[in-house]
């Protein structure tokens, strides 16, 4: 069983960064692809990106490519998101995800979710 729990969310202003982490316990992430995934009021979850055991394989949602930079640090067992030039439209509850095995960007082949740190970017 893995327990994933994020941070870094927060208030942030157009065009500013926040850097979310989402860190894994109960078990090593070995051979685990993670994913960011996001949902704001009213909206369906989407995914943003997801990144390989290795890191050699990396995925973005059209929206937020070139702006955000998924990462992970295996040893410390935890998975990062990079968020640069935030836009309001980015405003949303920010969720992390792992799931053992084959690589995938759709959220119902993660088993393991995390509660989510909440993003809310002002004009």
């Amino acid at each position: 069983q893995v327990q994933l729990v994020e941070s870094g969310g927060g208030l942030v202003q157009a065009g500013g960064s926040l850097r979310l982490s989402c860190a894994a316990s109960g078990r090593t992430l070995s051979g685990y692809v993670m994913g960011w995934f996001r949902q704001a009021p009213g909206k369906e979850r989407e995914f943003v990106a997801a990144i390989s055991w290795s890191g050699g394989i990396t995925d973005y949602a059209d929206a937020v490519k070139g702006r955000f930079t998924i990462s992970r640090d295996n040893a410390k067992n935890t998975v990062y998101l990079q968020m640069n030039s935030l836009k309001p439209e980015d405003t949303a509850l920010y969720v992390c995800a792992g799931r053992l095995g084959r690589y995938t960007t759709h959220a119902t082949d993660y088993r393991y979710w995390g509660q989510g740190t909440q993003v809310t970017v002002s004009s």
